[in-house]
């Protein structure tokens, strides 16, 4: 176990990227997605297809099917797809414990018809998952619709559940792919989580391994939110979380904050605008400092107490600190319930990012509108020394005659 995990008194790595049922997060898509591939593989309805963009948990939820399934299924798992459905059907007869006679695909089909009717004759089912089906070539694509065929009666002889990102999709929907398009029974797509999914993912991998939400700071959890804004698939909230607590552990510190965060994201070599709110942070760590110095200062303390001079709301309003309260706490975790997680972005002298990214950008606006108006009184000065400097040397006889020679220059 890597030490981060003893530092923060947890009994497992929280953000591995491998496909853990334990972690599973049986939530959103995730959950809608396997109830409905696994109704439809116990109800025998032959050809699913799961599309989603790297990262996005489809191994892990292939995992998950595998264990909702009791021993009376034959389960064959292809971590990737053969280079052609001469392989495929080989490679199904040897799972199958099928010894070809032929490699001719007519006679391998047949054999791999006559194991599958052996085993729904001993009340099981056949289930084949296989992996990155994206890399399919359209002649594996076709192997696998002559195995949907398979059937006794209103049967399914044989389960086939496909897992690719959504390049399957631009490949199915070709026109000449219109026989195996219709021919699936169900067709899903993991998307991205939103950016309240995002939170709940992490705090329920926090408490899994055996931790607690407030494992993050504040600011961390606000940093985290900007940083999958746009939203997040596990693989990258995991290897950024995973990056964090590596950070926080690299410092000797407790508790994961925004710098943590960032300093994750500079590692990964994230885009985010989590340097923008680490500035704001340091905007109103610096204004909370000078107004504790002018507070503590020798000079104020013996002065008479002076009634304060008017001012504006804008120049007195201070940003108290957050302060987290112990006792809720307490009542959370004996109520064994989740911490909320805060929200609320903090507001630094009554301004938003996207004002000061107004304000900057009007600036810049200005500033080059200046220069575009500079640029042209210039040419109009450059223009008019050049037609006084052609009459001076064409010795014209007034302003008329010295256009009249420019003209026919």
């Amino acid at each position: 176990m890597h030490m981060y995990a003893q530092h923060f008194n947890l009994n497992l790595l929280p953000f591995e990227n491998v496909p853990d049922p334990l972690f599973f997060y049986d939530h959103g898509d995730h959950a809608r997605i396997r109830k409905q591939i696994s109704g439809s593989l116990l109800s025998g309805r032959g050809l699913i297809v799961v599309t989603g963009p790297i990262g996005s948990g489809k191994t892990t939820l292939s995992q998950m099917i595998k264990s909702d399934f009791p021993e009376n299924i034959k389960l064959i798992w292809m971590a990737e797809p053969p280079a052609n459905s001469s392989d495929l059907y080989l490679f199904l007869a040897q799972e199958l414990g099928v010894q070809p006679t032929s490699a001719e695909k007519t006679f391998v089909m047949r054999d791999i018809r006559n194991a599958l009717l052996r085993i729904n004759a001993e009340g099981k089912k056949c289930l084949v998952i296989i992996d990155e089906s994206h890399l399919m070539s359209e002649d594996v694509l076709n192997g696998i619709r002559l195995l949907n065929n398979l059937e006794e009666g209103s049967t399914k002889l044989i389960q086939l559940l496909l897992l690719g990102q959504e390049e399957l999709m631009e490949k199915i929907n070709r026109p000449e792919m219109a026989p195996f398009k219709q021919r699936i029974a169900a067709l899903e797509t993991l998307g991205k989580m939103n950016t309240d999914r995002v939170m709940q993912y992490i705090t329920h991998r926090l408490q899994v391994a055996g931790g607690a939400p407030t494992l993050i700071s504040d600011t961390g959890w606000e940093a985290l939110s900007i940083a999958f804004g746009a939203g997040g698939t596990p693989r990258t909230i995991n290897s950024l979380c995973d990056r964090s607590f590596n950070v926080a552990y690299e410092r000797n510190k407790s508790i994961i904050d925004a710098k943590d965060v960032y300093e994750a994201t500079q590692r990964m070599g994230m885009i985010t605008d989590v340097f923008h709110y680490i500035i704001l942070l340091n905007n109103q760590e610096r204004k909370n400092h000078e107004s504790d110095s002018v507070t503590n200062s020798p000079a104020q303390e013996s002065a008479p107490p002076v009634p304060p001079a008017p001012t504006t709301p804008e120049k007195t309003r201070t940003i108290p600190p957050r302060v987290s309260k112990p006792e809720q706490k307490v009542t959370r975790e004996a109520a064994n319930e989740t911490p909320a997680i805060p929200r609320e972005k903090i507001d630094i002298s009554g301004k938003s990012y996207d004002d000061i990214a107004r304000v900057i950008k009007a600036k810049y606006d200005q500033k080059g509108l200046k220069i575009t108006i500079g640029l042209f009184f210039l040419s109009i000065i450059a223009f008019t020394g050049s037609v006084f400097f052609f009459c001076h040397r064409s010795d014209s006889a007034g302003i008329l005659d010295c256009f009249r020679n420019l003209l026919n220059f």
